[in-house]
């Protein structure tokens, strides 16, 4: 081992046969990692398939998303809760990306892991996710309240509001993507399989063009879903074994 190699290891710290920096510290952080990976998975797949065998969700008209939520309540607070809380998950999985990949390339690292914390939070701030929003359920309810005709047209014009944020390209949107695409990037000289970091480089890449194109192209976005699916699996795995070295 290099004069440099050694000196970039933290005190208590050894490297392992994998060429990662470990810890009892980088330890449970690689297994909380892998767990939240594998909640991420189940919290996103568990929606997608609520989404299959429920009764679809207006993607347009006010008035229309209104009556929707009020017909089946609990099944829209539960999907919109199942699609952002695992921001909470993910979040977790790119700090723990962090130590894993720091060694090789700690520039790279530092930046996928910030931009994506910061990329899975600012999603739990938004007032949409993608399928719906969570603040739709109260305008839906006093909507359902109003007995005055104006009122309730205040409501749908509110609901009407958020849908068009809802299906608007954002910022923040796209810095999911790129965050998995660079963290990917800094993988290529990591420990890590190289299918894993193709892998996370092409979805970024789709992923970025179909946020920013979504609603032109919403096959796309469909399909970076997918795979980035897999991508978090892959990592959640391979955060699993670190965790065991």
């Amino acid at each position: 081992m290099t004069a440099t190699a050694t000196a970039s290891l933290r005190k208590g710290e050894i490297r392992t046969a994998a060429g990662v920096a470990s810890a009892p510290a980088w330890r449970t952080l690689y297994r909380s990692g892998a767990a939240s990976a594998g909640l991420f998975l189940a919290f996103i797949v568990t929606a997608t398939v609520l989404a299959i065998v429920t009764p679809p969700a207006p993607v347009t008209g006010g008035e229309a998303t209104l009556a929707y939520i009020a017909e089946h309540r609990s099944l829209y607070v539960v999907q919109q809760q199942l699609w952002l809380v695992p921001g909470l998950f993910a979040m977790v999985v790119y700090v723990a990306l962090y130590p894993a990949l720091r060694e090789p390339d700690r520039g790279l690292a530092t930046l996928g892991a910030a931009l994506g914390a910061a990329a899975w939070a600012l999603t739990l701030a938004m007032p949409t996710t993608s399928t719906g929003a969570p603040a739709l359920v109260y305008l839906s309810d006093q909507w359902t309240a109003a007995s005055d005709p104006s009122q309730r047209a205040l409501f749908v014009a509110a609901a009407e509001g958020l849908i068009a944020i809802d299906r608007t390209p954002t910022v923040v949107g796209v810095l999911a993507p790129v965050a998995m695409l660079i963290t990917s990037a800094a993988m290529l000289r990591a420990p890590f399989a190289r299918w894993i970091a193709a892998l996370g480089i092409a979805t970024g890449a789709i992923g970025i063009a179909s946020e920013a194109l979504r609603p032109v192209i919403e096959g796309g976005y469909a399909l970076y879903g997918m795979l980035m699916l897999v991508w978090f699996g892959a990592v959640g795995w391979r955060l699993r074994r670190l965790g065991w070295e």
